[in-house]
């Protein structure tokens, strides 16, 4: 039987609609924004291979992020789920799962997490809003087998300050701290793969 591993992408979420539309104005363009999928997340299933099974659901309103929208989307996906799934978030998609995981039952068991380049609190980049975590999240612990926090010291998105925010909340998780690798914007992660295939 094949493992799953469920990715949630990032996003962005703003503090009022006007600054959204805003940005719809002003964003500059290129024909990146007609690809489907980008870098290591759309190239997972190749590195990975036949013995997993990728999601990767596109998740609405990613440029205006709704906790609500998000957690609904995600629950009409359970029934595909199997026991042993592994759960990835990348940026906004780590602090939706740490949120989500903190606050709901997920209907099997989780092996793994993967919290990627993932905001805490820490809202000088980016607006949080309802997504600010805090040491509740502990509780994620007791749902899941292994947890990894990955983080770079030069992530110009989110601070790296926010690894260590997570590593106080979550104490069992193992922290992956790189020095050059940004919001990990690449092609491929073969750090992670090597660690979803040996764990």
């Amino acid at each position: 039987m094949k493992k799953q591993v469920l990715i949630i992408h990032g996003g962005d979420t703003y503090e009022s609609y006007d600054d959204y539309l805003n940005l719809l104005k002003t964003i500059p363009v290129d024909m990146g924004f007609l690809k489907k999928g980008d870098g290591w997340k759309k190239n997972l299933q190749d590195d990975l291979g036949n013995d997993f099974e990728i999601f990767n659901p596109l998740m609405p309103s990613a440029w205006n992020m709704k906790y609500i929208e998000w957690k609904i989307w995600i629950e009409r996906f359970f029934p595909f789920f199997k026991d042993g799934i592994v759960l990835m978030g990348n940026s906004l998609g780590g602090v939706f799962l740490a949120k989500y995981l903190s606050e709901n039952d997920f209907p099997v068991r989780i092996s793994q997490l993967y919290l990627i380049a993932s905001p805490f609190d820490d809202e000088s980049e980016e607006y949080l809003g309802e997504l600010k975590l805090d040491d509740r999240i502990s509780i994620i612990e007791n749902k899941v087998n292994k947890i990894f926090i990955y983080h770079s010291k030069d992530d110009q998105v989110v601070s790296f300050g926010e690894l260590e925010k997570y590593s106080k909340a979550l104490p069992k998780a193992e922290k992956v701290i790189f020095e050059d690798r940004g919001h990990f914007k690449q092609e491929h992660f073969p750090e992670i793969v090597e660690k979803i295939k040996n764990n």
